[in-house]
């Protein structure tokens, strides 16, 4: 062995024994924390406190011998207070101190003389997607918009909403996200439903007769590529694929076709000119059950939220951090610009987890004194 790899195994060696020091002395920090945390309960103050941390992260960075240590000092120590503030929050919730959730628990979610709305019309996947999670039997009536469904569980009208929320080939439905921060409604269900999108037309059309092509946005999204194999076709957006088969029967025009369901083509006497146009063998659509109550079920699994957070270096890192803690297993993350703020962002997260478990709840509270707006969107 020659003299460097003695002296690398050397090096190694005082670092082995440093880092062991350095958990030593973490330790100690940490149980220091602990007591500070029975100081505040006793005394009833906020854990954070960003005036004095940022003033000390200022006065421990300045001890390092360079720029770069005091780049990774500023760095450790940030991190470090962060961990303090998760462990003093563990104990805040350990003491009751964590204020209540407001969702209640229910053993199954309330169907009795149960309506629920949709959007589209009849043969729309949003109708599909209704009678696979209430059944056939459901009271149910459609509206034209999704506002519009929104504005039917807030008034009262129907007890519950069927909305798509996300597609596996297109991505999220923007302005579901956006209806949810603001309708102060709650996710308590979820269903996914395979898409299998068809070209139809009238009986007597054929593809030589198509000039333009009506349906939902997403939907001509998800079946771009067979679009662009027929640049001749003009794509219109329509409110919904059903509503776009429902409005080729109408008009009787034999250029116009819809893209929609097979079912759909079933419903308005349509023809399928094309099957299977989507882009994706694996499209499927998830749609949300949303209703004005707070409640989630015994056995429910996923947790929505939304936050807004400061346009700061690490302040993602550090919300999200929350969930690492606490064991839990984030499955989403999304983001939507806040209109009134230019160039700050509001942020959607799921993760697994019940309301009624510790440690979401200690993750919920900890995020709560440390973003702005937060919202818990549904349990289910």
């Amino acid at each position: 062995m020659d003299n460097k790899t003695l002296d690398l195994l050397e090096i190694r060696d005082q670092i082995d024994i440093i880092d062991k020091e350095i958990v030593e002395l973490f330790e100690k920090r940490m149980q220091l924390s602990a007591d500070v945390a029975e100081y505040k309960i006793s005394n009833n103050k906020e854990v954070l406190d960003s005036k004095r941390e940022k003033e000390k992260l200022m006065t421990l960075e300045h001890y390092a011998s360079n720029s770069f240590n005091r780049v990774g000092v500023y760095e450790l120590f940030r991190q470090m207070m962060a961990m303090s503030r998760k462990l003093q929050y563990r104990i805040l919730a350990e003491h009751g101190k964590a204020g209540n959730i407001p969702f209640r628990k229910v053993s199954s979610l309330p169907m009795q003389k149960a309506k629920v709305v949709f959007q589209g019309v009849e043969g729309a996947y949003s109708f599909t997607a209704m009678h696979s999670f209430f059944g056939e039997s459901i009271e149910n009536y459609n509206v034209e918009t999704w506002r519009d469904a929104m504005e039917a569980i807030k008034n009262g009208d129907a007890d519950y909403a069927v909305l798509p929320i996300e597609n596996s080939t297109a991505g999220i439905v923007a302005d579901i996200y956006d209806l949810l921060v603001e309708y102060h409604h709650s996710i308590v269900g979820e269903q996914i439903i395979q898409v299998d999108h068809a070209l139809m037309a009238l009986k007597n059309s054929t593809l030589e007769d198509i000039k333009t092509v009506y349906s939902h946005p997403q939907a001509l999204s998800q079946c771009k590529k067979f679009l662009e194999e027929h640049p001749e076709w003009k794509a219109e957006k329509y409110l919904n694929t059903a509503m776009a088969a429902k409005k080729v029967k109408e008009d009787g025009d034999l250029t116009q076709a819809a893209i929609a369901s097979p079912y759909a083509a079933q419903c308005f006497g349509l023809q399928i000119l094309k099957p299977h146009v989507f882009s994706s063998q694996q499209n499927s659509t998830r749609f949300i059950i949303v209703s004005k109550e707070e409640i989630y079920q015994e056995e429910a699994g996923k947790i929505s939220v939304c936050f807004e957070i400061p346009h700061e270096s690490g302040s993602l890192y550090n919300t999200l951090s929350h969930f690492i803690y606490n064991d839990l297993n984030m499955t989403k993350i999304e983001s939507r610009p806040i209109p009134e703020k230019k160039w700050e962002y509001r942020f959607f997260v799921d993760f697994e987890g019940n309301l009624s478990d510790s440690g979401v709840k200690n993750a919920l509270y900890g995020i709560s004194r440390e973003v702005n707006n937060l919202r818990i969107l549904g349990n289910y």
